[in-house]
């Protein structure tokens, strides 16, 4: 029997950092996502392979069952290390998908490339959860951690707010389609950057204010949500990023790479890496790709819209 499990990719608009304690962030489900195909296997194992979005075969090993089950502690963290803590953590939650089976053949597939940061992790996550019939969200923090935007975004494909409420995901579908979307653009920065070392970043950096800043970006959200035209989604949204530039005492990004672009940068997700949004009244392809970034989508490219 053969099943086959899909999960979109995500970017976070807003609230970035602050979603870990309890701000609303705003966030766009994207057109790019992975799946992950299950078929029978034997010898009580799990053939694993992973593909690229181009067909390239960028992982291959087997993990017997004993592995998933008994996880001993890795010295050294390795794609196959991570994968069978992954597992193991799914098997505490319901290990039917271990004690009821043979073995797997399994093989995921990106629609983008590895490299771009629009979730890896979280569309296997997510589709591991469909799979093993368990919550994804309760699957995320008890392996990578984080706020869980990324895994709601995987199961929607609509924007969404997304906050978290006594550590229990809220996730509220909401309308974003305004004529400006045309002036909204997306720039992958040619790194890829840790989300485990940003949110590090971030606690280090955390304020005693954080109940302003909360209700200040919580506010911002809501402002660029209900933009009516695109000199207000453009002051919001450079609003949003001094004020976080602010929490966390760093540059923003337009501030270090891009100080003469005419218009709006900003940062996505983990500051310093992955894609940024460009607002701009031309289309800034030219300005981006005489600066060396040659990966610039659209809005209507990147984004899902039902």
């Amino acid at each position: 029997m053969k099943e086959t499990f899909y999960s979109n990719g995500k970017l976070l608009i807003t609230g970035e950092y602050l979603v870990l304690d309890g701000a609303k962030a705003f966030a766009l489900p994207t057109k790019f996502g992975q799946n992950l195909v299950v078929e029978n296997g034997s010898n009580k194992e799990i053939q694993w392979k992973s593909y690229n979005f181009d067909n390239h075969l960028w992982f291959e090993d087997s993990i017997s069952f004993s592995e998933i089950i008994n996880n001993v502690e890795a010295k050294i963290e390795t794609v196959k290390t991570t994968l069978t803590n992954i597992l193991h953590e799914a098997y505490l939650l319901n290990p039917d998908f271990i004690t009821n089976s043979d073995g797997y053949k399994i093989s995921t597939h990106l629609t983008f490339p590895k490299k771009w940061g629009l979730g890896t992790s979280s569309t296997l996550l997510n589709n591991v959860a469909q799979w093993t019939k368990i919550d994804p969200f309760t699957l995320l923090k008890n392996s990578f951690g984080g706020s869980g935007y990324d895994i709601a975004c995987a199961q929607n494909n609509t924007p969404i707010i997304y906050r978290l409420e006594q550590n229990l995901p809220i996730v509220e579908k909401v309308e974003f389609n305004p004529e400006f979307t045309k002036n909204i653009f997306f720039v992958y920065l040619n790194k890829k950057q840790s989300s485990k070392i940003a949110i590090k970043a971030y606690y280090n950096n955390k304020n005693e204010n954080l109940a302003e800043n909360i209700l200040d970006n919580n506010k911002i959200t809501k402002a660029i949500l209900e933009a009516k035209t695109l000199n207000e989604f453009t002051h919001f949204v450079e609003k949003h990023e001094i004020h976080l530039s602010n929490i966390l005492e760093l540059k923003t990004i337009k501030e270090i790479a891009f100080p003469d672009f005419n218009g709006v940068v900003k940062s996505l997700g983990a500051w310093g890496g992955d894609f940024v949004m460009a607002i701009s009244k031309e289309n800034p392809k030219e300005y981006f790709t005489s600066q060396g970034y040659e990966t610039i989508l659209t809005y209507d490219e990147m984004i899902l819209q039902e």
